[in-house]
């Protein structure tokens, strides 16, 4: 069955691990949103589905076709996350008295995760930093044209609301259930959306941030998305020296880009005093990595210029 972070971190008694998932969630519309799956080992092997099989109409006494589907065989390593937090017995003795010094420290600490997962997960990229898990970019694979990569042309071209209607078409089995951007991408949807005389949706999530809407799918922004990404004949040639951007349309779910997890998810560990200084240590640390299963549940829509 798969979680979100949050959701896995109202299962669990630690009051500090509950503090730090609703540290990390309230400013992610990523993690807000991504289930995630616990897997037994240190990796998962998964078919990802490419193509249907053909279905066709007969007459009686017809001989049949047979046609199969056609996977790809991926597998997802699960990658080791996470920091150490160190706060020094004297300044927790002695300047606890306005803020909890250890409790700020952890929480700044949590921050730093959110923003290396969001960083991973779309520009993750195992085959030159084994470290790292795969992210939406390795996965969708903006480097080759194909269907699941729109290319608002050949060098990059301004975004259209066509264009972004699109890239969510090309999402099977159902709308995105978001449309990941750059702050500037979003600035430029909100313009063409009051340019066309009308307003973006917005709501309330559940930590009371304001999220807006296109066609009822929620818009979020990813501060790691670059602007500065360079095309060449309609696909990315790299991440800078250029002036374009990507807009991931993303439906999530076991079946679709779903995060893989150790039994726990993230984990808040107490290590306790330092033999070497006065200090005590807390780990935060995250066996996690990310599986796109049908390949027709993603897409993304390159080239996209202020």
């Amino acid at each position: 069955m798969a979680l979100t972070l949050a959701e896995a971190a109202k299962l669990s008694n630690d009051l500090l691990l509950q503090g730090v998932v609703e540290t990390i969630v309230k400013d992610s519309p990523i993690l807000q949103r991504l289930p995630f799956v616990e897997i037994a080992g240190n990796g998962l092997t998964y078919n990802q589905e490419k193509t249907l099989p053909d279905v066709d109409f007969y007459d009686v006494g017809d001989t049949w076709d047979e046609s199969t589907p056609t996977f790809e065989q991926k597998t997802a390593n699960l990658k080791i996350m996470g920091g150490d937090a160190d706060v020094d017995n004297f300044l927790k003795s002695t300047r606890s008295n306005v803020q909890d010094l250890e409790a700020a420290v952890i929480e700044l600490k949590a921050k730093a995760l959110k923003n290396k997962f969001e960083e991973i997960f779309v520009y993750g990229d195992a085959t030159s930093s084994p470290k790292q898990f795969d992210g939406l970019k390795k996965l969708i694979d903006t480097a080759t044209a194909g269907d699941q990569v729109i290319p608002m042309g050949a060098t990059g071209a301004t975004l259209t609301l066509a264009k972004l209607d699109e890239v969510i078409d090309v999402v099977k089995g159902g709308k995105p259930d978001m449309l990941l951007m750059s702050r500037r991408s979003r600035r430029k949807l909100n313009a063409l959306v009051r340019a066309a005389g009308g307003m973006m949706d917005t709501d309330r999530d559940d930590w009371g941030n304001f999220i807006q809407f296109w066609n009822g799918i929620p818009v979020g922004v990813n501060d790691w998305i670059l602007d500065t990404h360079t095309l060449a004949d309609s696909v990315e040639t790299g991440t800078t020296g250029g002036t374009c951007s990507t807009i991931y349309a993303l439906q999530f779910g076991e079946g679709a880009l779903c995060g893989l997890t150790s039994p726990g998810h993230l984990t808040v560990e107490p290590v306790g005093s330092l033999e070497t200084k006065d200090a005590t240590r807390t780990r935060v640390k995250w066996y996690v990595s990310l599986a796109l299963f049908s390949s027709v549940k993603a897409a993304a829509l390159i080239g996209v210029q202020d």
